[in-house]
């Protein structure tokens, strides 16, 4: 990726972890990001890379003050949609019946962010990119490729992403995804949607990240290796080869060996 994403665009993920080197340790030996803890100044936040390039921020979960939450909040990965304006797009947000859980606040000139609740009750990020534009690699062995939104009122959440980022839905045309929903950007799908209802009954809305791994099933056994475990076995579906695992800490996120769709005769 070479420059600022498109507004509405997932542009950036991130992951807040009670202990920070754990995490960083795990997602290095899965995928091969490098990462460490970050200065004081900004958190310790860690910018992951691959290849050099940034692909992900792991975060130690932490008050504002610095302290340790009691009690401590769930390990959850964060997507983030890119915006040419946040503050209009906050407004825009609560108009729509949103709600804004932090921000807006500027990170040092990297960029402005916020978290938001839509109303359907999944968290989403936000940001507008100063000299950090957000992920520099995608759709590669480690990387990020797809952001899932899982809501139990698809109707809503498309009206309201429509209505707070230029976004458009549209029912996917691929065979064998009948029922999944496509969020787009200037006409190119960009991320997706599904019900809520075809997941275990206690799991609550949530913006799911995906990741390209060249091998869906050695990615799943490593994970296991390491500590994480498995949330929905490797299995074949419309888009490829995919798996839903867990970090040892919690962390849910998906792997999927994408498939090219088919071309017409």
């Amino acid at each position: 990726m070479n420059g600022p994403y498109m507004s509405g665009t997932p542009c950036w993920i991130d992951l807040m972890v009670p202990d920070q080197q754990a995490a960083l340790d795990f997602y290095r030996d899965l995928f091969g990001w490098q990462g460490e803890v970050g200065p004081a100044e900004t958190g310790g936040y860690s910018v992951c890379t691959l290849k050099g390039k940034p692909v992900a921020g792991i975060m130690r979960a932490s008050n504002p003050d610095g302290t340790v939450p009691d009690p401590m909040p769930p390990t959850v990965w964060t997507t983030y949609l890119a915006t040419d304006g946040i503050d209009s797009t906050l407004k825009s947000v609560t108009d729509a019946g949103g709600s804004v859980m932090m921000g807006p606040m500027d990170v040092m000139d990297l960029g402005r962010m916020a978290v938001i609740t839509d109303p359907t009750g999944a968290a989403v990020g936000l940001w507008q990119y100063g000299t950090f534009a957000g992920a520099g690699i995608v759709n590669e062995h480690g990387a990020l490729i797809w952001n899932e939104l899982s809501t139990g009122d698809t109707a809503a959440a498309a009206a309201f992403y429509s209505a707070v980022l230029p976004i458009s839905t549209e029912k996917s045309q691929m065979p064998g995804a009948e029922g999944y929903t496509e969020f787009k950007v200037g006409g190119r799908a960009v991320g997706g949607m599904m019900d809520l209802a075809a997941l275990p009954a206690e799991v609550p809305p949530h913006w799911l990240p995906y990741f390209h791994v060249d091998d869906v099933d050695s990615v799943q056994a490593a994970a296991v290796r390491s500590g994480g475990s498995v949330k929905a076995p490797a299995f074949d579906m419309a888009a490829g080869r995919m798996a839903v695992l867990a970090d040892p800490q919690g962390g849910t996120f998906a792997v999927i060996t994408a498939t090219a769709p088919e071309q017409p005769a």
